[in-house]
């Protein structure tokens, strides 16, 4: 909540100020205080009270007074050192009259009493119970509820939250702002159900002390002061009813704005629009109007002031009735505009380009037992963008009620293209000898590699990382299959609109070359073109401006093919290429492609130019993948990830042959290897 300027002015030096106040309301507890300071409290007191009532009526929502328990304990504190104060003055000074307390006391137990001792006790006793036994003790229930179902409803509300932030709905700083807001929800309830007990342990007290007062004062007057028993009484009481009613009712004022602060729950805007929307409708005032009328004519009824109130809720009827039939009009107007520009055709043709179906056995990844899913779709979404260069699409998580328990399913543009099994709360265990592990377990297939696994205890979990196994939860199952899979379909994922975005977001140091390429030598679509192509090879293109630079060189050069374009953009990548074929030992490991097949491969090549397409015997093809299938196994036996090297000119056609039985295995032209690279051949095809 926005402070005005001098609130803050003076906030900035109340620190001590504060401190120093806490301090004399222990000091008063112990030290007398003279009548001048006593008034002076009790003025507060009452102030205090009034101006709690006050902003608790003026709310918009309870969160705006988060200081409210603390407000609770200090004015608690405030009225029990007065009460201790004036016992200390009543029972001192009590037998010099009715001023000997101060001016305040004497004014509300003569005011209120009217003169009369027992008026006076039954006010207070009637005040006591309307604070102790229906505001304070309701209060205290509302906010007890309130509390426990904040509590509950946690779990839920932070679910949300970040389902919101994972499927992009939200950016991190709202959702940051949310799970605060929905913190400080939780701890306000909770510390207004521990700030009630205040409230009622003041008024327990306020009776104790009445008593005492009442009591001792009267034996202190008759034994030690000589007063007559009458004198004694007349005199005390007066003195003992006006200290209880100058602490009863701001305590009352106080309790009440406590049941407002914790009633008003979700409910937005000040007390009094609140209240006026929701009694203020027409057709209730109408009968209650009538109502009032009525029973204005029923005998021995006074008929003025019921006619008289039943006029004036008349007229606020009538006044309702034009204001809900204005009210109508503007709604339907905005419900038929609404209408007018709702296209439910369209809203059912958008599809979700990653959705993840879960079966209800495991919406608990979702809703924050154990390690979150959507953490980890958030770190993927992080790390794509790091290692690949675009921002991955929205991922909606859903549940699936027609798949098996502990199934889930992940589609990339509403289509399905991976599904598997957790067993939750088991761990998977692989060997990464690509044997199952030897141990006791649950056999199964991990699905991301369908690799051969073992679900395991948690308490087994040592012992497979001993035995050198590789020992993932559920979520991380789960994770490992989605990033895989986003990788597989990273050129579909690249849309049109996404390419745009990509575009939009270069430096501004950029934006001439931009302008010189787009849309005078190629258009967005032919960039998003060369772009999935590089994707699909698994080539980032983060490095945007050499990518672009790349494209702008080969038209220039006279190239208008797909294969050339992307050819040339892949040599100037050389570097970027080299590094991330680089192998843990420091150099690129080759496995280069024969002279034989680099003839068979430009002999089988036929059509014009960039359209020029490969037209090889099947039987040839089946030779070539096993010796490439046998080069690659002999290399892997040997520690090694080698990529395959061939010419540019059959590099592309060589490619697409290579991915059909080993899709992650890299294809690179000679241009590509940057110069400055070490390199190391291991094989030959």
């Amino acid at each position: 909540m926005n402070l005005p300027p001098w609130v803050q002015r003076i906030g900035a030096s109340t620190d001590v100020a504060l401190a120093l106040g806490v301090g004399l309301l222990i000091i008063v507890l112990v030290v007398p205080l003279p009548v001048v300071l006593l008034d002076m409290g009790l003025a507060l007191s009452v102030t205090l009270s009034v101006l709690v009532l006050m902003t608790a009526l003026f709310l918009q929502r309870p969160l705006d007074f988060t200081s409210f328990p603390t407000i609770l304990l200090l004015t608690t504190l405030l009225r029990l050192a007065l009460n201790v104060a004036t016992t200390r003055t009543i029972l001192t000074h009590g037998h010099e009259g009715e001023g000997a307390a101060g001016h305040v006391v004497s004014a509300f137990g003569g005011f209120l009493m009217g003169g009369d001792v027992l008026v006076g006790m039954i006010v207070f006793a009637i005040l006591l119970v309307v604070n102790f036994m229906v505001v304070t003790k309701g209060s205290g229930r509302i906010a007890e509820v309130a509390a426990r179902f904040s509590l509950d409803a946690m779990p839920g509300k932070q679910m949300a939250i970040d389902a919101d932030l994972s499927a992009g709905i939200i950016d991190e700083k709202v959702a940051k702002q949310r799970r605060a807001d929905l913190e400080a929800e939780s701890g306000f309830y909770g510390a207004m159900d521990g700030a009630a007990k205040f409230v009622r342990g003041d008024a327990i007290a306020g009776l104790i002390i009445t008593f005492i007062n009442l009591l001792g004062g009267i034996a202190i007057g008759v034994g030690r002061h000589g007063l007559p028993f009458g004198d004694a009484i007349t005199s005390f009481s007066a003195l003992t009813v006006g200290d209880g009613l100058v602490s009863q009712i701001p305590a009352l004022l106080t309790s009440v704005a406590a049941g407002i602060v914790v009633t008003k729950g979700n409910t937005e805007g000040t007390a009094d629009k609140a209240l006026v929307a929701q009694l203020g409708l027409s057709k209730p005032l109408w009968i209650v109007s009538g109502a009032a009328v009525m029973m204005g004519f029923l005998p021995g009824m006074p008929l003025i002031p019921f006619a008289l109130l039943g006029a004036g809720l008349g007229a606020a009827a009538w006044n309702g009735k034009k204001a809900e039939a204005s009210g109508a009009t503007a709604e339907g107007t905005a419900a038929a505009a609404t209408v007018q520009a709702e296209a439910p055709i369209s809203e059912t043709l958008k599809i979700d380009m990653l959705r993840i179906e879960l079966g209800y056995g495991l919406l608990s990844l979702a809703a924050g037992e154990g390690p979150r899913l959507t953490e980890q779709i958030r770190n993927l979404r992080k790390t794509v963008a790091q290692e690949m260069g675009f921002v991955l699409p929205s991922v909606r998580l859903q549940d699936n009620l027609h798949l098996p328990p502990d199934h889930y399913v992940i589609r990339v543009k509403e289509i399905e293209a991976g599904r598997g099994q957790l067993r939750l709360p088991l761990h998977l265990a692989i060997d990464p000898s690509g044997n199952r592990p030897d141990m006791p377990g649950e056999p199964c297939e991990e699905p991301t590699f369908g690799l051969p696994a073992l679900w395991i205890e948690e308490h087994q979990r040592e012992e497979a990382l001993a035995r050198g196994c590789t020992v993932v939860d559920g979520t991380g199952v789960l994770a490992t299959h989605l990033t895989e899979l986003v990788r597989d379909h990273m050129p579909e994922l690249l849309s049109h609109a996404e390419c745009q975005k990509l575009l939009d977001d270069l430096p501004q140091e950029h934006a001439k070359l931009l302008a010189d390429l787009i849309p005078a030598q190629i258009t967005t679509g032919g960039v998003q073109r060369v772009l999935a192509t590089l994707l699909a090879e698994r080539v980032s293109i983060r490095d945007l401006p050499t990518i672009l630079e790349g494209i702008q060189e080969g038209l220039a050069g006279g190239v208008r093919g797909m294969a050339g374009l992307v050819g040339v953009v892949r040599t100037r990548l050389a570097r970027q290429i080299s590094d991330a074929a680089r192998g843990p030992h420091g150099y690129v490991p080759l496995i280069s492609l024969s002279a034989e097949w680099e003839q068979a491969f430009a002999e089988a090549l036929i059509g014009p130019g960039e359209e020029r397409q490969l037209a090889m015997a099947p039987s040839r093809l089946q030779e070539f993948m096993i010796r490439v299938r046998d080069s690659f196994d002999r290399a892997v036996a040997q520690g090694e990830t080698p990529v395959l090297v061939c010419s540019p000119g059959v590099r592309a056609h060589v490619r697409a042959i290579v991915e059909r039985f080993r899709p992650a295995t890299a294809v690179l032209s000679q241009t590509e290897i940057h110069p400055r690279a070490r390199i190391r051949t291991v094989g030959a095809v």
